[in-house]
């Protein structure tokens, strides 16, 4: 069955690359990230697009409209459309992150071994 995956924890754990999307859906996409010591994703707003995050490993920083709160492993946060955000690893191992767009916000299949990479595809 093509929209299922199994032990996405594991999944999202094992991944090196930046971002990889796993699913996408008409209204809805799974991501997995991985961000080293002192990377961040970096400030963005999706207008239309809602996010969630949850933290599968590691710790860091969730910046919501200058607002800043220490995440760790188990934490969740929704990210209304239209919100200014940034994810910072401010850890000494690399942030592993599972995250839910809706409406999708990557063309399907979209794996960034690194951010540079990602910004780069944006351009």
């Amino acid at each position: 069955m093509e929209n299922l995956l199994k032990d996405i924890v594991e999944q999202a754990k094992q991944n090196p690359n930046f971002r990889k999307v796993l699913l996408t859906g008409p209204k809805t996409q799974v991501v997995i990230m991985s961000l080293m010591p002192g990377e961040e994703i970096g400030e963005e707003v999706h207008p239309n697009i809602d996010q969630v995050l949850y933290f599968v490993e590691g710790s860091g920083e969730a910046i919501i409209e200058g607002e800043r709160a220490f995440m760790e492993q188990g934490d969740l946060i929704l990210v209304p459309a239209g919100t200014k955000h940034n994810f910072v690893n401010s850890g000494d191992k690399d942030l592993k992150i599972l995250t839910f767009y809706s409406p999708p916000e990557h063309p399907a299949g979209t794996i960034h071994k690194t951010k540079q990479e990602a910004e780069d595809s944006h351009h």
